[in-house]
């Protein structure tokens, strides 16, 4: 399938320059978590040997979370980070002498993990440091950052349901209703972004709309046209609660800590998801009005952009819902 259709390569002399002389440009896809990343790194992974024909080199989960990352975002011994961009420092600089000119990263764990936004009761607050560090380790080598946002209840109900069949604890109504409280949005999530990265092109790519398409994550990444996915993938999908009832019992768990009912699992009353929708259309009017010169919202040429309002269908969104949303972006 790789490299039996025509690509146009971006003029490699517009390649980033530093002192006069050309280095690698680092593309960074931060997810997020529950956004159809990994769907994404598998569509990529199906396109490398078309990449490499532009010089485009890929690390993703596989590499990053074995050998390029670990200890970078170390919040207790400072010198695990020390040493871990060291090795970050060096495994650049190797694969810009193989020739690389563009490397694209692609893990959502760069901006922190669910269990931690559990724990904090927040969106991503680790961003800004890990952002930071990966900079730091990176010499001022990235370029662009791609971050898929999803409107706030759904994404905390599908990381409920990630972590809770990973054997992790099932929170109470307390921790939701803690969450819903929380002032932290996408907004802030993205200021950590460009504080941590200046000069950096933020792209900002709605759940909403670009579900299911990963030529167009890839688009905004690297400014090519890609084939679609024919296979129509869904990755890693929220389980409903049948399954997650039956995960659980299989864990040796208490099934009945789950609601009743089936579908997918939305943990919050419907004031605390109220809530939670208008902090996400307030995100989505901040981006469309310019985020401030931050970022960018990236709008799509077939559908209607996103606005200050949730698609049509949003609040009802459920694991049916999500294999139809596939069907329709072919």
């Amino acid at each position: 399938m790789t490299g039996t259709f025509p690509v146009t390569w971006p003029d490699r002399a517009a390649a980033s320059r530093k002192n006069g002389q050309s280095i690698m440009d680092v593309i960074l896809h931060l997810g997020a978590h529950r956004t159809g990343t990994t769907t994404f790194q598998h569509y990529v992974r199906d396109h490398l040997d078309t990449l490499a024909q532009g010089d485009i080199g890929y690390w993703g989960p596989a590499r990053t979370r074995k050998s390029v990352f670990p200890g970078l975002f170390h919040a207790v011994n400072p010198r695990r980070p020390q040493r871990a961009q060291g090795r970050v420092r060096m495994l650049a600089a190797k694969a810009e002498a193989r020739g690389v000119r563009r490397l694209l990263i692609s893990d959502e764990n760069m901006l922190g993990s669910c269990i931690d936004a559990f724990r904090r009761a927040a969106l991503y607050p680790a961003a800004g440091e890990h952002m930071a560090r990966l900079a730091a380790a990176l010499g001022g080598r990235v370029s662009r950052v791609v971050l898929t946002i999803r409107a706030q209840d759904m994404w905390w109900a599908s990381a409920s349901a990630l972590t809770a069949a990973r054997g992790h604890r099932v929170h109470d109504a307390a921790k939701y209703a803690q969450i819903a409280r929380g002032a932290r949005g996408w907004r802030d999530v993205i200021t950590d972004l460009a504080c941590a990265l200046p000069g950096a092109d933020i792209r900002v790519m709605p759940f909403e709309t670009f579900a299911g398409r990963p030529e167009c994550t890839l688009r905004e990444a690297l400014d090519l046209d890609l084939p679609g996915d024919g296979r129509l993938r869904w990755l890693n999908r929220s389980l409903p609660l049948t399954e997650l009832r039956d995960v659980l019992r299989e864990r040796g768990g208490d099934p009945t800590v789950l609601p009743r009912g089936e579908g997918r699992w939305q943990p919050f009353t419907l004031a605390q998801a109220a809530a939670l929708r208008e902090k996400y259309a307030d995100d989505l009017h901040w981006l469309a009005a310019g985020a401030d010169g931050l970022a960018t919202l990236t709008q799509d040429e077939i559908r209607a952009r996103a606005g200050s309002n949730l698609p049509p269908g949003h609040m009802t969104e459920g694991h049916t819902h999500e294999q139809r949303q596939v069907a329709q972006h072919r």
